[in-house]
């Protein structure tokens, strides 16, 4: 069925008025109802969760989110705390600009609206990491006001009942989805329509074997009427993704503290704290730290290695543990030395990367 087939079927079988009773009939007895952040349901709270839930599943943010509320209850603590605290409440959840661009709109909206999340698009999409998708879902969900969303569950639902053809990360696909988007979202009860779509996206229009028998738009559904549920959206065409390689090194001394390197604001794993990187050509490791670090390397063993997908590439770490001893003083301030028992937020592979560790070091310990 050609795209300009399925449109025009699909302004014959697709009134708006009959998606969203359905979707909101199922959803009163099948949807999400208690989700952390609609109780209690407050624009903050759905501000953060939203930015949170941007290429995360719900079920990954809900523990962050918790944890991240307890420190910051409101946009006024969130805005005063440095960003090495916000970074810390933020490690392991990824995609770190995310916590970089809620801190800095936080600051923007203390300084500049009072404190108070704003209600229109064009507001909240001025907000730093804030686009058009995540924007209509903070007005939807946190004002129950008009506003499409179009997130990855919005996508495939909509691409399936319309039998969307067009390849997904197209200029073509990007409009016709919108295009439905807003002819299909409700006046009345926004908010329940916009986690409904969201809700049978993720429970039910699976990307992956979706349960058709189901779902409340079946009846209207043109992807299964044609039997191409299975086949739509069409996959992406994506390029083999690049693999880079890093050492890394996890360097501890005599006091059980390990040596850390803040990471510049861009890049991956921006403004968190990491193990420091040395070239991957570099084998003189004992070299590297007396010349670039101030410290002599008492022994150097090399750790087994570990891949890490990143969306654009693949990181492929080597990890050298250095026992370090005698020290002449770092100098640089973005290197400095923690207790193992107080380490700072890190990047999830280097937390894996110390806790195997310290394990493999009490376990020799305890068997020599």
């Amino acid at each position: 069925m050609t795209e300009a087939r399925a449109h025009h079927a699909a302004a014959q079988a697709l009134p708006p008025a009959r998606i969203a009773p359905e979707l909101l009939r199922w959803f009163d007895r099948h949807g999400r109802h208690d989700l952390p952040w609609q109780h209690p349901r407050s624009a903050y709270r759905v501000w953060v969760a939203e930015v949170m839930l941007q290429q995360t599943q719900v079920q990954t943010v809900i523990h962050y989110f918790e944890r991240f509320l307890a420190r910051f209850p409101d946009v006024h603590a969130l805005a005063a705390a440095d960003q090495d605290t916000v970074m810390r409440y933020w490690a392991g959840l990824g995609y770190y600009a995310r916590a970089r661009n809620l801190h800095a709109s936080a600051q923007r909206l203390v300084t500049e609206h009072a404190g108070v999340i704003p209600k229109s698009l064009a507001e909240l999409q001025a907000l730093p990491g804030i686009g058009r998708s995540t924007a209509g879902a903070i007005r939807a969900q946190a004002f129950d006001l008009w506003a499409p969303i179009l997130d990855g569950n919005a996508r495939r639902v909509l691409a399936r009942v319309a039998a969307v053809e067009t390849r997904p990360g197209t200029t073509r696909f990007d409009k016709a989805l919108w295009t439905l988007a807003e002819q299909y979202t409700p006046s009345a009860r926004v908010a329940d329509y916009t986690q409904a779509i969201m809700d049978l996206g993720a429970l039910v229009c699976t990307r992956r074997s979706p349960l058709c028998a189901q779902c409340p738009l079946r009846s209207v559904c043109l992807a299964y009427r044609h039997g191409l549920q299975d086949e739509l959206p069409a996959p992406r065409r994506r390029a083999s993704r690049p693999q880079r390689k890093v050492q890394l090194l996890l360097i501890t001394d005599s006091r059980e503290r390990i040596l850390l390197e803040k990471r510049p604001p861009a890049g991956i794993w921006g403004g968190l704290w990491s193990l420091p990187e040395v070239p991957v050509a570099n084998t003189d490791i004992a070299h590297h730290c007396r010349a670039q670090l101030g410290l002599h390397a008492s022994s150097v063993y090399r750790l087994p290695p570990l891949r890490h997908a990143f969306t654009h590439f693949e990181l492929e770490i080597t990890p050298l543990w250095v026992q370090a001893g005698a020290q002449t003083g770092i100098m640089d301030t973005a290197l400095q030395w923690h207790a193992l028992g107080a380490l700072p937020g890190l990047p999830a592979p280097i937390q894996r990367i110390i806790e195997q560790q310290l394990a493999d070091s009490v376990q020799g310990a305890a068997n020599p």
